[in-house]
């Protein structure tokens, strides 16, 4: 056995000692790429984790919807007829020029939403979505808001329809540079976006877009150009139906849409109006 070990030589010269050299380079740069995949790939999982996280956790939770039913047709609307551009507040007036009738439809929706744990939302970037069985659209905000986080409102109502058949009420138009004025603070015709908003966060005119009230914002978020929600916040978020879905939503119509924030969960809109609208105040979700 030691014989034959002693015939046994062990490699020796540069050569071998190139090759060694070689083989350690190659096992290092071969760790180093493994320990640059395995930290971009950790580094790709948290990304991914946290999106998804974000994802789920934050957006828009719709906390209940309302809808204010002309039951009766005792109410005075502001309406901007979109023919001749007529100023009518007077319900009998606009009954005769649309020829059909006002009452037992849904004249307008609020949805009260709050958001998720999670991220702000933007809601300048919020899309609401509605359809029912005719139709489908989507709503872009309006610029129009009004804060009553701090005072509060008496109705959330008071910008789609006004206080009743025995104001006061008259058809004098007003230009100003921020747009014209009918009848002073009830109506407000903007210029330059051809919006035309009621007395407290309503759009009254056929424009694809919505109107907010804040009714909770410790913070302010919500006061600037990109209105944003953040925990704890509550807002409303006002529909015009009445020329949305023209002439408003009937009984036992089915409508169905969405809250979408720019990211995020959206917040799910569905309800089929009751047989009968028992009062102007209509809970639908």
């Amino acid at each position: 056995m030691l014989k034959f070990l002693k015939n046994k030589r062990g490699a020796i010269g540069i050569g071998t000692l190139i090759i060694f050299i070689a083989l350690v380079l190659v096992a290092a740069v071969a760790a180093a790429v493994i320990i640059n995949t395995a930290g971009k790939l950790q580094h790709k999982a948290s990304t991914v984790g946290q999106e998804s996280t974000e994802q789920v956790a934050s957006g828009v939770q719709v906390l209940k919807v309302s809808g204010y039913a002309d039951v009766n047709s005792t109410d005075s609307f502001i309406i901007i007829n979109k023919t001749s551009n007529e100023t009518i507040i007077n319900n009998s007036k606009y009954r005769s020029i649309l020829e059909y009738p006002q009452y037992n439809r849904i004249k307008g929706i609020a949805i009260f939403i709050g958001p998720n744990i999670g991220d702000d939302i933007d809601l300048s970037s919020t899309i609401i979505t509605l359809s029912n069985e005719d139709k489908k659209v989507s709503l872009v905000y309006s610029g129009v808001i009004k804060y009553a986080d701090t005072n509060g409102t008496e109705n959330i109502f008071n910008g789609l329809v006004l206080n009743g058949a025995n104001d006061s009420v008259n058809t004098t138009m007003i230009n100003t540079s921020e747009g014209e004025h009918v009848n002073g603070s009830y109506v407000v015709i903007r210029n330059s976006d051809e919006v035309t908003v009621g007395k407290d966060g309503w759009v009254l005119n056929n424009v694809p877009k919505f109107g907010v009230i804040v009714l909770q914002d410790a913070d302010k978020s919500t006061y600037g150009a990109h209105p944003t929600i953040n925990y704890g916040d509550k807002v409303i978020l006002t529909v015009n139906t009445g020329v949305i879905f023209e002439p408003g939503v009937a009984t036992r119509e089915k409508i169905f849409g969405e809250v979408i924030p720019e990211y995020g969960a959206s917040g799910i809109i569905e309800f089929r109006t009751p047989s009968v609208f028992g009062s102007k105040i209509v809970a639908l979700q």
